[in-house]
């Protein structure tokens, strides 16, 4: 495929998708492509290239996870010792759980922690050290290994042992352990670098009337920073990829990671049940076969700026796709890696069908939902099944910025098994489980790896 024939999908997706700027990076039989597209913000453009900074959400938590290995492979750092050996002040509501909660079981989610702890520590070096300290209440939802829960709290815990292992803050930690040993100069974390480059993607979110207004909050706060925290540009992250297709070794040939040790990372160590963050999780990587071929990847969201990172190893291809409005950014993502896929490897990616509607299983499942952070509706009109997730109203009373509007219900349909898939609207394709307790009756549901448990 040509440059042109990428940059023209490129600039028909970012119209599609309505999203003000749009930028894409392929490594394909060795070669580096750059197709970007539309400015940096409605506001104030400027136009996009392939050193334009995005928000990248969770993808920054490959960057902790790189970093952790690196402290592995350096002997100061065991992947199977207790978070106690390391922080020893952690203190979680169940103290079973969190005696046998493991360094692994924080980088692949199986820590059976709840989704993130809605809390700002300050912008201090004592963030994460802050945010340990307010965890005593925070929401265990199984025992260490049992199942997987999606966990930026579990994150931020792995970035508050780096910081102590290592004796540095973890931005400075992750700067010396990965970024600057693979002179990834785009990748930043404290607003005060990032605002004071040139090119700076500013989020977007639509109204009920589909009208844009920037997002003022441009990152969460720091003791976010390791399971959401860095910018980068599409330069940087194929730069990124291309590492991780490797064997551990920098640019200039400097050992950064011994070849088995970055091999290990996407080796699963868990399995996920119908999600589309992967049929399994590595180390920091969502693993999922795709059309015959494992892909490897990871996506990010922020405040009106999303984020897909996703490679094929054994073809030695990657692409990074980033995109600057809500809630057109994931769908513009997917459908750009989806073109990528199929027009460079061959390989198709295609969403399962649903099953005809089917009143009894409707019925069963039909009702109210939650986590910390948001709610999970589920109705059924007689012929079809619709899902409505909103963050709760205190947590947008409490924020003190203005929050991206929710998105409006999907429909969804349901897959063999207890299992489903979102069928419309800026989550179409998005698949979930959902979870029974010792009688058989519905007790959860899971999207996006995130657990939703019933209400009575």
């Amino acid at each position: 495929m040509s440059d042109m024939t990428l940059a023209a999908f490129v600039k028909a997706a970012a119209e599609k998708f309505a999203i003000p700027g749009v930028a894409v990076a392929v490594w394909s039989d060795g070669t580096a492509i750059y197709a970007c597209h539309g400015v940096t913000s409605l506001e104030h453009p400027r136009p996009v290239d392939e050193h334009t900074l995005y928000s990248l959400g969770s993808i920054s938590k490959t960057f902790t996870a790189t970093a952790m290995m690196r402290l592995v492979a350096q002997g100061k750092l065991d992947l199977d010792a207790p978070v106690r050996r390391y922080i020893p002040e952690l203190v979680l509501p169940n103290e079973q759980w969190t005696s046998e909660m493991t360094v692994l079981n924080l980088l692949n989610h199986t820590a059976g922690l709840d989704w993130r702890l809605i809390a700002d520590t300050g912008d201090g070096d004592d963030a994460l050290a802050q945010f340990v300290a307010r965890l005593a209440g925070f929401g265990q939802l199984a025992a260490p290994g049992t199942r997987t829960s999606y966990s930026q709290a579990g994150y931020n815990l792995a970035g508050r042992i780096i910081e102590k292992v290592t004796g540095l803050t973890f931005e400075r930690a992750v700067a010396t352990l990965v970024l600057e040993p693979l002179d990834l100069r785009d990748t930043l974390y404290a607003m005060d670098d990032i605002m004071a480059r040139p090119a700076v993607a500013m989020g977007h979110n639509a109204d009920e009337n589909g009208q844009y207004a920037i997002a003022r909050q441009w990152k969460d706060n720091r003791a976010n920073n390791p399971g959401g925290g860095a910018a980068s540009s599409a330069a940087d992250q194929l730069r990124w990829a291309r590492f991780h297709l490797g064997d551990g070794r920098a640019p200039d040939g400097t050992r950064v990671l011994p070849t088995e040790t970055l091999h290990q990372m996407r080796i699963p160590t868990a399995e996920l049940q119908s999600s589309t963050l992967g049929d399994a999780i590595g180390i920091g990587w969502f693993l999922r076969d795709v059309d015959g071929v494992r892909t490897v990847g990871h996506g990010g969201s922020g405040n009106g700026q999303f984020a897909e990172l996703l490679m094929v190893p054994e073809r030695d291809f990657a692409i990074v796709a980033a995109s600057n409005a809500s809630p057109g950014g994931i769908p513009c993502n997917q459908a750009i890696v989806r073109w990528a896929l199929e027009h460079y490897l061959d390989v198709a990616d295609r969403d399962p069908e649903p099953e005809p509607y089917d009143k009894v299983r409707a019925a069963e499942i039909a009702g109210a939902y939650e986590n910390d952070a948001m709610t999970f509706t589920i109705t059924t009109d007689g012929t079809g099944l619709s899902l409505e997730v909103l963050l709760k109203p205190e947590i947008r009373a409490a924020s003190e910025v203005e929050m991206p509007a929710d998105y409006d219900p999907f429909d969804f349909g349901l897959l063999p098994g207890d299992e489903y898939i979102v069928t419309s609207g800026a989550l179409k394709g998005q698949r979930g489980f959902f979870t029974r307790d010792d009688s058989g009756a519905v007790a959860g549901a899971d999207l996006a790896g995130r657990l939703f448990t019933r209400l009575s």
